[in-house]
């Protein structure tokens, strides 16, 4: 893994004064692990940095907390494991909050909630719900083991059989949506913010169908026991009380064009 240091700088002028109120960490680092690979929340932009709604989130959160932060990159199945062995002190990559999960590692409080959505090719015109989905026994999903898309896909989608051959594995959100816009197969599922960003990206190559598939609430994972919960849930509601989250959101879902 290639480690690269990120200092925090303020993203709005509210930080100055949530220093005074909110726990001082003294300068402490902070060592998160992301996956970089699920816009807009993080990735690698066209000029080769990694940017994202996290990233800024993590930069303020810092400002306001008197911390620095340093960034590694490990892989989606790895990253819950490293991070419940304390090998980071956080990770970071549109995580949903799970009672699962949450017996290996601590969560943050909600920062964001989703909606699963069905992304597909720009032309697909064979189903529009995940009912005709589930019944032409011809199409594929591609998922990444693990995570929430897949256990949709299992449970909402099809047949209860994590095993089905239906469901093809990936090793990152990435190389699904490759798999999908290639043909290899014919359904992503993926939370509404990186869905939306992506069609908004692939010039009628793809596009979202049918109902939402259900909720989901994203958070921040540590260690059991960490210390930076609480001085990070703080932040996260000073955030959320004084517009800098909505803020953050217009930016990355409404303003920023991936690929640009």
């Amino acid at each position: 893994m290639k480690a690269f240091v990120f200092i925090a700088a303020a993203f709005c002028a509210t930080a100055a004064t949530a220093q005074s109120t909110l726990p001082d960490l003294e300068g402490r680092e902070i060592v998160v692990v992301t996956e970089n690979a699920y816009p807009p929340l993080q990735f690698i932009d066209a000029q080769g940095q990694a940017v994202g709604w996290e990233y800024d989130a993590m930069a303020e959160i810092a400002t306001r907390l008197n911390a620095t932060v340093t960034y590694e990159n490990i892989s989606w199945d790895a990253m819950i494991p490293a991070v419940s062995e304390a090998q980071f002190d956080m990770g970071m990559t549109g995580i949903t909050i799970r009672e699962d999960r949450a017996e290996i590692v601590d969560f943050s409080d909600s920062y964001m909630t989703s909606e699963m959505v069905m992304l597909v090719r720009g032309d697909e015109d064979r189903f529009a719900t995940a009912q005709e989905f589930a019944a032409n026994e011809d199409l594929l999903m591609a998922a990444q083991p693990g995570t929430t898309p897949f256990y949709v896909g299992v449970y909402d989608v099809l047949d209860g059989n994590e095993a089905n051959p239906r469901i093809q594995l990936m090793e990152t959100f990435g190389a699904t949506v490759q798999a999908l816009r290639v043909g290899d197969v014919d359904l992503v599922l993926t939370d509404g913010t990186a869905g939306n960003g992506y069609v908004e990206a692939s010039d009628g190559a793809l596009k979202v169908v049918g109902e939402k598939l259900g909720t989901e609430d994203f958070g921040f994972i540590f260690p059991k026991g960490s210390d930076l919960v609480a001085p990070i849930n703080a932040a996260i509601a000073e955030m959320r009380s004084d517009g800098t989250i909505d803020a953050l959101n217009t930016r990355w879902f409404l303003e920023y064009k991936l690929g640009e």
